[in-house]
């Protein structure tokens, strides 16, 4: 089978990497800087922005594919699955129309309401800036400040974690365009992914990831530092019935977009908050995460390829997708300054990563040389029978890499997990 892998970032990376698993698959890719890692595995490689639709359809007509698997969000907006599908060309991923469940922020809130879909926080939204900064600054509570629009998952402010009043009021100015203010939702952050066939899902590992830049979810929010899984597939702060509602909430949601005229294909991403009374949705994604993707496939034993097809002719549900039983811990390697105000271009050198995968992100390579860029340069996988042996494998592996980069220690160590248990020991 002949695949096009649409992304050039370490999601796609990992995407590509477990496709390539299967030893008679055959890889293309489109991205708009050159991958070294997804390059390595590829027959072919287009340098393109993903959102260049016309380019993208064509270099899939002419190199014959398969499938198309599209990692980013920006792509889904743009409409490439619809062109891709009018082309005759299977693609694993969201029709513009159904990938409006992440790229528009107020239309996943109404579609909950409109359903009567359990999991909403209280919301309002709005098109004037002033209207938004008057409701803000007569709310009594504390409230979570967002653009409607995609934002790379960096675009939310939190009043009472991030800002006081008066800097919510000018994140909403500062926004000037339209906005969505929920009520703060307090409580443990958690991933569930989960395949997609239109009408049923197949859920993956829960993950938590770690957006704050440093050690001690201190600083600015991020795409995200890494993450991390357990053995079982669960953590320890999410009950089973957490999770049963958790993806009950998805499966409604799933419903409501067939019921509406937009039948959702790919990977649904739920961000929730498990707060005292149960799990509450953060935000919808309508694809693989960064970093969680990098757990989730690295346990993969299904064939990637099959599930994704599955999904395109409505019979993911027939089976099951299987993960390995072992715990994961992702450690991202970011730029000295990152996120705010990242430094030049610099070379870097990875060591040898031991029993660790390596997943290249926005990294170059030239004359041998591999060389930061702006974002989120490379991340490494440990896995192992418990915690600690897949943070030992990670942490080893990002300890040996050399240049001006830095990452979080902290990531899947089991202190970090201890507080996040007590912290929800404490409000439930």
């Amino acid at each position: 089978m002949k695949y096009l892998v649409v992304g050039g970032g370490g999601r796609e990376h990992a995407v590509a990497a477990a496709l390539a698993r299967e030893g008679d698959a055959r890889i293309v890719s489109v991205m708009a800087t050159r991958n070294p890692g997804i390059a390595a595995l590829a027959d072919s490689v287009l340098i393109s922005k993903e959102t260049e639709v016309e380019r993208v359809v064509g270099f899939a007509s002419e190199q014959s594919v398969d499938l198309v698997l599209i990692g980013p969000e920006a792509p889904l907006e743009a409409g490439l699955v619809d062109e891709l599908v009018q082309a005759g060309i299977p693609a694993f991923g969201p029709t513009r129309a159904a990938a409006r469940i992440e790229t528009d922020k107020a239309y996943a809130r109404d579609l909950m309401t409109r359903h009567g879909i359990a999991g909403s926080p209280a919301y309002r939204r709005f098109v004037d800036c002033d209207e938004a900064v008057r409701f803000i600054q007569d709310h009594p509570g504390d409230l979570a400040i967002k653009p409607v629009g995609l934002t790379g998952g960096k675009g939310v402010r939190v009043m009472g974690e991030q800002v006081d009043r008066d800097g919510a009021c000018a994140y909403a100015r500062e926004i000037n365009g339209p906005i969505v203010v929920e009520e703060r939702l307090v409580g443990e952050e958690f991933t569930l992914q989960a395949f997609v066939d239109g009408t049923r899902l197949v859920p993956m590992p829960l993950v938590q990831d770690h957006k704050r830049a440093f050690e001690g979810d201190l600083g600015p929010n991020t795409g995200g530092m890494g993450s991390y899984s357990m053995p079982d597939h669960g953590l320890p702060f999410v009950t089973e019935t957490d999770r049963e509602q958790a993806l009950g909430i998805m499966e409604s949601v799933i419903r409501a977009m067939a019921a509406e005229g937009a039948p959702f294909v790919g990977v649904l991403y739920g961000q929730f908050m498990n707060t005292a009374n149960g799990p509450m949705v953060i935000e919808f994604n309508a694809r693989f995460g960064d970093p969680e993707a990098m757990n989730v496939l690295t346990l993969l034993a299904s064939d990637l390829g099959e599930l994704a097809f599955r999904c395109t002719d409505g019979s993911v549900g027939a089976s099951a997708a299987s993960f390995l039983p072992e715990a994961t811990v992702c450690k991202y390697l970011v730029p000295e300054g990152y996120p705010d105000a990242p430094g030049p271009s610099e070379p870097v050198e990875t060591g040898d990563p031991g029993p660790a995968r390596l997943y290249y992100a926005n990294v170059e390579e030239l004359d041998g040389r591999l060389w930061t860029r702006r974002s989120r340069t490379l991340a490494f996988v440990g896995t192992g029978t418990s915690l600690e042996e897949a943070e030992a494998v990670a942490e080893r592996a990002a300890a040996g890499v050399r240049g001006p980069v830095r990452y979080r220690r902290d990531i899947g160590t089991r202190a970090l997990l201890e507080q996040r248990c007590t912290h929800m020991r404490s409000i439930r």
